[in-house]
């Protein structure tokens, strides 16, 4: 396999060492024996338009598309009807010589739910979506073409709802924090999409009293096991977590790249949570002193220095 004729893609974000991506596609690109390599490229707000125009130019056949970098990749390239309906493109590709774009997010949600918990949407005519940003567009989407009849948009500012409504239509209910517990008795379906209960976030308080038919959705992987999925488990919901999405909605544009439908297996889950694990057990790198401190660090030495000398006298 030469490499002239090896085929690369990336991940492109600003930060993006944190992306589980290439972990994710070059399983796939190793178990599938292709020519093949995914990458992480850090690309600055500056400099993306020209980096995403020239995306071919940079040795890509197409890229995965992080924050910050969402909207703008929408803007540069020709966008299907889901990533129209999300305002976001996170998966670029090229399709006769036009640099198109989609939003996996919504198959992946979707998909994810489908494998852990088959029959989720049988019936379903009510759910409840926390969070107005760009991840809750992708699941509200998701939930209207299951047809789900209403869905009750959580969030602490009143206006990006109703943002929501305008853009989706009347199965969209705007409401507020302190009617959730009311929405839970007769919604079949909760999803979280806010950043609580993430690493380094504070944790999502909620009182899961509900039908013991509610299944809980949580969109946040890291942790692996948020608190909303431990209170979930205690009260016997079916529930799916984070990872479950990241790994589906990954799916579709190793697809589009390299013309394989690669499968979601426990290998593969297995990898990324110890990844995960990882990354969580292993002891953060101390931060060093600033000049400031390092002065005051001395002058405390040199203060107790000439205490111990006035004793010793």
């Amino acid at each position: 396999m030469s490499e002239e004729d090896r085929k690369a893609a990336c991940v492109i974000g600003w930060p993006i060492a944190h992306s589980r991506s290439p972990l994710i596609h070059n399983y796939w690109i190793k178990q599938h024996k292709l020519n093949a390599e995914y990458r992480r490229e850090a690309v600055p707000p500056g400099e993306i338009e020209e980096f995403i125009k020239n995306l071919r130019a940079h040795g890509y056949v197409g890229a995965n598309v992080t924050v910050p970098h969402k909207e703008v990749a929408l803007g540069l390239s020709a966008p299907d009807d889901r990533a129209k309906a999300v305002g976001a493109a996170n998966t670029l590709y090229y399709a006769d010589d036009t640099l198109r774009s989609t939003n996996t997010d919504v198959e992946g949600f979707l998909a994810n739910l489908d494998a852990a918990t088959p029959g989720w949407d049988r019936g379903l005519e009510s759910a409840v979506v926390l969070g107005a940003g760009g991840a809750a567009r992708a699941v509200v989407y998701a939930l209207i073409t299951r047809e789900v009849q209403r869905v009750y948009v959580i969030n602490r500012t009143p206006e990006r709802v109703e943002a929501f409504k305008k853009k989706f239509g009347a199965k969209v209910h705007p409401a507020g924090w302190d009617e959730m517990t009311g929405l839970l008795g007769g919604a079949g379906l909760l999803v979280n999409t806010t950043p609580l209960g993430m690493t380094g976030q504070p944790p999502l308080e909620i009182n899961l009293r509900c039908p013991a038919s509610l299944v809980v959705a949580e969109l946040v992987y890291d942790p692996l096991v948020t608190n909303l999925m431990l209170a979930a488990r205690e009260k016997g919901l079916r529930n799916v977590d984070g990872l479950g999405m990241l790994l589906h909605q990954a799916v579709r544009g190793f697809e589009l790249w390299f013309g394989i439908k690669p499968e979601v297996t426990p290998e593969l889950r297995a990898l990324v949570e110890a990844d995960l694990i990882k990354h969580n057990i292993e002891p953060e790198k101390p931060v060093p002193p600033t000049a400031a401190e390092l002065a005051v660090e001395k002058a405390l030495k040199r203060k107790k220095k000439k205490q111990k000398e006035k004793q010793e006298k």
